[in-house]
């Protein structure tokens, strides 16, 4: 990291908890890297606390931030004016400040997407299935539909907000109580965990046993957002399986690549960002 001086701006996240984001690795390795002078900081933010914090960092001039959990959703009624993306979402990740006021949109559908871009599926004959409805499903059913998805299943364990989430979607997504999820799985192409559930500390738990799991057909994939542990215990099943496995760091990359890209309005180095996120891990 390049010497923190009079000039230096800032930029940051802010989440509730924060102290396990990885973030900070991957931005100020890239800022480094340009020799741009700003330091990327991981704030701890309670949901009471959003507004005396984007006040404070209007104050002292924070140029912008991301936003993960779960303030994704609570950020947007403190924000002047938000990206028809993010609107469709209902989340916001990414934060800027202008003269109007703060301003977000979302760039975890970007990041979502693009380690699937590489697969050779027909999406459009293809069923997804997606493991919880918080902020960080809405970013992947948005994928779902950029990728023309035939079938997107959500599953929750709470039927009012299951219904909510529904409710907030103009194209059609179905929703399931989690005793449903047997039912779905034998014909799904794609499963995402959406979930805390296998998250550092708790790497031994896991949102879907192995037999269970093992209902998938051959060839489909396994997507765990969560990038702490790597791989983490559904991975590891899946794996175990034959099944194709994805983990959140290119996620984790290419959203932060595409925040940072906003913020410095210049190209940013995904390579060192990735270099240096994997080697953290």
């Amino acid at each position: 990291m390049h010497e923190i001086q009079g000039t230096t701006r800032l930029l940051g996240i802010i989440g509730d908890p924060i102290k396990h984001s990885r973030s900070p690795i991957m931005q100020n390795a890239a800022l480094s890297h340009l020799g741009a002078d700003y330091v990327y900081v991981p704030f701890p933010v309670k949901q009471e606390q959003l507004g005396i914090v984007l006040e404070g960092f209007q104050a002292v001039g924070v140029v912008g931030f991301n936003v993960t959990i779960p303030h994704k959703q609570a950020i947007m009624p403190y924000l002047s004016q938000i990206s028809p993306l993010a609107q469709a979402m209902g989340a916001v990740n990414t934060v800027w400040r202008t003269e109007r006021g703060w301003e977000g949109t979302n760039t975890d559908v970007l990041g979502f997407i693009a380690p699937l871009k590489e697969e050779r599926q027909k999406w459009s004959e293809s069923q997804v299935v997606i493991l919880g409805n918080g902020g960080s499903a809405r970013a992947v059913v948005a994928g779902c539909f950029e990728l023309g998805v035939k079938q997107v299943h959500v599953v929750g364990r709470n039927l009012e907000r299951l219904q909510a989430f529904q409710q907030s979607w103009s194209d059609p997504v179905i929703v399931h109580l989690w005793h449903e999820l047997p039912e779905l799985l034998s014909e799904t192409t794609l499963l995402v965990n959406t979930t805390p559930i296998g998250m550092s500390p708790h790497v031994n738990a896991t949102p879907v046993e192995q037999e269970l799991l093992a209902q998938l057909p051959k060839g489909a994939i396994v997507y765990d957002l969560i990038y702490n542990p790597r791989p983490t215990q559904l991975l590891k099943l899946g794996r175990s399986l034959d099944l194709f496995t994805i983990d959140g760091t290119e996620m984790l990359v290419q959203q932060g690549a595409a925040a940072l890209q906003i913020w410095l309005d210049e190209p940013v180095p995904v390579g060192v960002m990735r270099r240096a996120l994997l080697d953290a891990l």
